[in-house]
């Protein structure tokens, strides 16, 4: 607010009854507060802390497949992505759940998984790697962080983001802004936050080494299984449809990404260790 404006604005002021200029002058201080809280921004532990309740939920709905080998393997493919982020520092946390259902999280924080059901459907590890990425992306722009902001009261984000760290209680602004965030994944993220995803998981892939085809891979594989299976009803409620999503990737990536095509997608290395795992793969 300029000078003028400050000048006009007390005239005003002085002019109205003592009475109306603090109702006034509440009601401006007010809105200043809501402004403030509305972009109220939780530093790292507290986006972990965050993170971890979320995922707990997941882990609550759904828990993890009993297989040491294939948990390793996972692990290991989004170590490797995380570390070419700029976030490598993150406590990561990869982990595949029990789910036939077709779909991947990701939670604040760095706790990405992927269903057996999803996994099921794929064919190298550079798939595995564009998928990976792909939630990667969520939590590197902190896209659930910004949507729990969006509809969570401004006083329980203000709360939370100002709740001491070695406080051991209870907080429920935390048990409350958990609840929010863990129902997300039954609505999903906004379009531009999955497209903005879509374009950074191949990035991210490809600059792991990856055939930065492994994500559209994906997509195209889940395109063409049948529409009403009941297994990909979260999936496509909660994201873009894939035309959609194949037509950006496929404007995005021709051309620039010609010259990584022939970087290896690791299929042989994908099938030995889901070989044997309860995961039904088929060849490609």
């Amino acid at each position: 607010m300029n000078r003028k404006l400050i000048a006009l604005f007390f005239l005003c002021c002085i002019s109205s009854s003592a009475s109306a200029f603090d109702l006034d002058f509440g009601k401006i201080i007010g809105n200043i507060q809501k402004a403030r809280l509305a972009t109220t921004d939780f530093d790292e532990p507290k986006e972990i802390e965050l993170g971890s309740g979320i995922a707990s939920n997941l882990l609550g709905a759904a828990p993890l497949l009993q297989n040491r080998r294939v948990q390793a393997y996972v692990n290991r493919v989004g170590m490797w992505l995380a570390l070419q982020t700029e976030r490598p520092g993150l406590p990561w946390r990869f982990g595949v759940l029990d789910d036939d259902d077709v779909n991947a999280f990701a939670a604040p924080g760095g706790h990405v998984f992927v269903t057996k059901g999803l996994l099921a459907q794929m064919h190298s590890e550079a798939e595995l790697a564009g998928v990976l990425a792909h939630e990667i992306a969520h939590v590197l722009r902190k896209h659930h962080l910004a949507a729990i902001k969006k509809g969570a009261r401004t006083e329980l984000l203000a709360e939370f983001a100002g709740e001491a760290m070695e406080n051991q209680g209870e907080n429920p602004a935390l048990i409350k802004l958990i609840g929010a965030g863990t129902e997300l994944y039954a609505r999903g993220l906004d379009k531009d936050d999955e497209f903005e995803a879509d374009r950074m998981g191949v990035v991210i892939a490809t600059r792991a080494g990856y055939d930065p085809y492994g994500l559209p891979a994906v997509l195209q594989t889940l395109q063409g299984m049948n529409p009403q299976d009941s297994s990909l009803a979260l999936m496509f409620k909660t994201h873009p449809a894939l035309d959609e999503r194949l037509g950006l990737l496929d404007r995005l990536m021709s051309g620039p990404f010609d010259s990584f095509e022939n970087q290896p997608d690791h299929a042989p290395r994908f099938m030995t260790v889901m070989s044997g795992s309860g995961i039904t793969t088929e060849p490609d």
